[in-house]
C-alpha cells in the first residue's frame, strides 16, 4: 500500500516527486480515506516520531499533521520557532543534526524555501515542506485527491488559477503538469508566479500532455474552466505590502460574474484561509460548487499517506 519509492526521501517540492509517484500518493490517500470510514485502517508507523517545526501560524498543516501522525501511531512533537534555540540564532544545521538523532523525520513550515534547503542538505532523516514562501506540495496534493474523488480523474481537466502568483500557485502549477491537466493562471504581470517553476512544469507538461499558460485577463483564463482556483492576496509575512497588492488585485476577485464564464459543472476551490469578500465572494465560496471543505478534509489523508511513504 505504501509508495516505495519515497522510503528515506524527502518533499520540498512537487517536483521532487515523478508523475506516477505523484499520482500513487494520490491513489494512496484515497485507500486510506475509504479505509479510515470504514473504521478498516491498519496502517502503523508506531515508535516514529516526527517533529513539526513550525515558523509560520497554521491551522489545517498542523492540525492535519498532528492527527495524522496520531492515526499512523508515530509521536508528533510541536516546535514552534520561537520557542527554540533558532531564535535565538543557533545554526539550522545544528538544530537538524541534533533531530536526526532522535527523531525519524522532520516536518517544516518556514517563511524562506532556502530553509529547507539547508536542513535537507545537513540531515540524514527525510525533511518535509509544510509550507514555504517557495511552494506548499502538501495542500497540492491534497487538492487533486480532491478533485480526482470528484471528477473519478484528471482526463480533460483545465483549471484556472487566479489572484496572486503565490507558493500555492506554484506548487499547483507543478501538481497541474503532473496528471496532464491544462492550468491557466491569470495574475497582474507584476505579481506572476515563480519563473523557474514555471519552466520545470513547462517541461513536465511536455510529457504529460499537459499545458501551462500565464495571462493576465482573469475572464480568459476562467473562460469554459473545469477549476476555478483562487487563495488569499497577501500570504504570511507580506503585511507590508497589504494595501498595494490589494489595489492591484481587485480585478481578480473570484464571483458570481467571474465563475459564469466557466463550466456550468465547474468547481471552486481555495486552500483557506479565506478572506471572503477580497479575494472570493461569500456567495461563490457557499455555492454548492465550492469543494473547499472537501479540499481541507483531504489534507489529512494526503498528510497520511505521505508519512507512511516516506517513514
Amino acid at each position: 500500500m505504501r509508495v516505495n519509492s519515497l522510503s528515506g526521501r524527502s518533499l520540498l517540492s512537487v517536483n521532487d516527486l515523478s508523475s506516477p509517484e505523484f499520482q500513487a500518493i494520490i491513489d494512496l490517500s484515497i485507500r486510506i480515506k475509504k479505509s479510515l470510514k470504514a473504521n478498516l485502517f491498519s496502517l502503523e508507523k508506531e515508535g516514529t516520531v516526527v517533529p513539526l517545526v513550525f515558523q509560520k501560524p497554521s491551522t489545517r498543516t498542523r492540525l492535519s499533521l498532528e492527527v495524522a501522525c496520531r492515526l499512523l501511531k508515530a509521536h508528533p512533537i510541536y516546535l514552534g520557532w520561537n520557542e527554540m534555540q533558532l531564535s535565538r540564532g543557533e545554526p539550522i544545521t545544528d538544530t537538524i543534526r541534533v533531530m536526526e538523532r532522535m527523531a525519524n523525520c522532520v516536518v517544516a513550515r518556514v517563511n524562506s524555501h532556502l530553509d529547507l534547503v539547508t536542513m535537507k542538505q545537513a540531515s540524514k532523516i527525510p525533511i518535509v515542506n509544510a509550507l514555504s514562501d517557495k511552494e506548499h506540495p502538501l495542500q497540492i496534493l491534497a487538492d487533486f485527491m480532491t478533485l480526482k474523488e470528484k471528477r473519478g480523474g484528471f482526463e480533460n481537466l483545465t483549471i484556472a488559477y487566479v489572484g496572486d502568483g503565490n507558493n500555492v500557485s506554484n506548487s499547483l502549477i507543478l501538481g497541474a503538469a503532473k496528471v496532464g491537466a491544462t492550468i491557466r493562471v491569470a495574475t497582474p504581470e507584476s505579481l506572476k508566479p515563480d519563473i523557474e517553476i514555471v519552466a520545470a512544469a513547462k517541461v513536465e507538461a511536455e510529457k504529460t500532455k499537459g499545458e501551462v499558460q500565464l495571462v493576465t485577463s482573469p475572464q480568459k483564463a476562467v473562460d469554459g474552466a473545469n477549476v476555478v482556483y483562487t487563495d488569499v492576496w497577501v500570504s504570511m509575512g507580506q503585511e507590508s505590502e497589504s494595501s498595494k497588492k490589494i489595489d492591484l488585485l481587485k480585478p481578480y476577485q473570484v464571483n458570481e460574474t467571474l465563475l459564469s464564464l466557466a463550466q456550468q459543472e465547474a468547481f471552486v476551490m481555495h486552500c483557506l484561509p479565506a478572506h471572503r469578500g477580497q479575494e472570493i465572494t461569500d456567495g461563490v465560496i457557499n455555492s454548492p460548487r465550492s469543494i473547499v471543505f472537501d479540499q481541507a478534509e483531504n489534507r489529512l489523508y494526503t498528510a497520511m499517506a505521505v508519512l507512511y511513504s516516506i517513514l
